[in-house]
This record gives C-alpha cells, structure tokens and sequence, in this order.
C-alpha cells in the first residue's frame, strides 16, 4: 500500500521540488502539498493542495483526516537573514508549527515526522572546520536558536513518546527551480540570475566567506532517503555535507562559462551570520548510519544551474 505524505510549507524553495520528488517515487495523489499560500504551476497541477496555517494544530488534522496522511515532512519556517528581523515572529512560527506536529505524532494521528534543522545550530563557539556532529551549539541567530530547540524537542518526543521524527541539517541550498527565501546563502543562487543578466553581481558576503553548500538535488535526496531507512533506535539531527566555498571560488568557476563575468563585494548584515557558521562540516555519522552520500562538486553544480537558467554553455 503506498504512503499517504504531507508536506508543509510546499511553496518553499525545498518544499516545492521535494513534493515534485515524493510524487515522482510514490505516485501524484499520495503526496498532499500544502501551504499559507498557493504553490508554483507544477506543484498545484500535479497533485493534491491544501492551503493551511500549520500553526492551528485543529487544521493540520483536519487534512491528515481527511487524506489518510501516515508521514509528515515540516517544511514550513522563517529563514535566517528574515527571521533577524522579525525575532518573535520567527520564534512562534518555527516553534508552534513543530510543537503541533509532533502532538500530532505523539497522538498517533501520524506515524512519521521529517523536520529540517540547519548549520544554524552551530555559532562562533563551534568549530569552523569539519564541524563534527556532536559539539557545542551556541547559536547566535533566532534562526540558530529555534533549530537547536527544535532538535531538543524532537529528541524529547523521541525518547518520551517513542515518535518516529528524523532530521538533516541542512547547508547552504542551490536551486535554479525557485527563487531563494530569506537565507544568508541565498547569494549562491542570486549570483547565477545577476551573472546571466548583467555580467556582474555584487556580493552581500565577503570574498573568503565560505560556506557549506549543496546542489537541491542532493539535499532532496538526502531528506527522502533517511525517510526511507529502517527506524533508527536514537533520534539524531545529521550532519550532511557536500562542497564549501566563498563567493569568491563560485565567481571564478562562473567565470569559466561567461567570461565577462565580474564580482563585487558589499557585506551587509547578513555577513555576521555567515561568520558564525561552520566553513565545512563532518557528516561522517550519516555516511555510516544510512549511507548518505552526495553527487554534485563545485563545477558540476555551476553547469547544471547555468544549464537550468537556459545559458548555453
């Protein structure tokens, strides 16, 4: 019998192509998309949508009732560079809409969570290098915090109720598919739109600002695989982890392909945030506990999103 899946936040530069994913593996209407607000063309048209506010726990179950729904994927959140500004507001949404969904685990109205966490959780005290998977978390983002009590919260609905919640840290996400969505990586993306229409992109990060990053692809892969793995005796965020690289590494592969390319650098507040995130990370425990691996380096990743932007190289 195949799974009945919703999934949270599908207007969300991930949502969107993990519900196009997830219905591609188990069928268009077995995958429900939902949102505050209408999805892109392809998600509305290809399957099941339901507009919801998954901070009202009562209408969260109404549409698990009404579709059957067995597993749930919590896309839904505000990200870094927006949540810096609106504090309070990211706190409620980022904590009330998990809270609910793990009651909801928790009352076996669902048998299985996907929640998100990010390098977020990791600040200025933690090591920037191989950044390992077990090591102090001092965040100093609202977004940070709010990952780092989510993941407490899911390991205590783990332990104390025995619910089925599973977690990637997500890095730095690249997509040519959807605009980015507030994120302090989001130059990554912008930087191939600017290059292809301008021949030029003024950064918000500094040149050497590295990062960890990954091709959507992988990271699509990653939140469905560990989904698919046998229940795991422990609940763990995982590290996952694919290439790192500064603006200025990423201007001068573009570079390649549009020679007349140039980059300029004009850090905003954005910059503090990016310094207090791991340059590189260790994903190690994944590999081992449901082999993870990832499949787009550096040039790879260029070509695919200058080739997706429809610039011929």
């Amino acid at each position: 019998m195949a799974k009945t899946i919703l999934v949270i936040g599908s207007s969300g530069q991930i949502g969107t192509e993990l519900v196009l994913k997830l219905r591609q593996i188990y069928g268009n209407e077995n995958v429900i998309a939902s949102d505050i607000r209408v999805a892109n063309y392809e998600v509305m048209k290809s399957g099941p949508f339901e507009i919801l506010d998954a901070t009202k726990k009562r209408d969260i179950l109404k549409v698990i009732k009404k579709y059957k729904v067995k597993q749930v994927y919590l896309m839904a959140a505000m990200l870094s560079a927006i949540a810096e500004k609106h504090p309070h507001k990211a706190w409620s949404l980022n904590m009330t809409t998990l809270l609910n969904v793990l009651d909801l685990a928790k009352e076996k109205a669902i048998k299985q969570v996907f929640w998100p966490s990010s390098i977020a959780v990791f600040g200025s005290s933690s090591p920037k290098q191989n950044t390992p998977q077990e090591t102090i978390m001092a965040p100093s983002t609202v977004y940070g915090i709010s990952k780092v009590a989510g993941e407490n919260w899911c390991a205590y609905y783990h332990d104390k109720y025995g619910v089925d919640v599973r977690s990637v840290r997500y890095p730095g996400i690249i997509s040519y598919k959807t605009v980015p969505g507030g994120g302090t990586t989001d130059y990554a993306v912008e930087i191939f739109h600017e290059a292809i229409k301008n021949e030029s992109y003024t950064s918000f990060l500094n040149a050497n600002s590295t990062l960890p990053m990954m091709y959507m692809g992988d990271a699509i892969d990653a939140t469905v695989n560990i989904m698919r793995h046998e229940k795991f005796d422990k609940y763990t965020s995982y590290n996952i982890a694919a290439i790192s690289f500064s603006p200025k590494e990423i201007a001068k592969v573009i570079k390649k392909f549009i020679p007349k390319f140039s980059i300029n650098y004009k850090s905003d507040d954005r910059q503090a945030i990016a310094d207090s995130w791991p340059q590189s990370i260790d994903d190690k425990q994944a590999k081992r506990d449901w082999n993870w691996n990832y499949n787009f380096d550096l040039e790879s990743l260029v070509k695919l999103m200058l080739n997706g932007l429809n610039y011929k190289i």
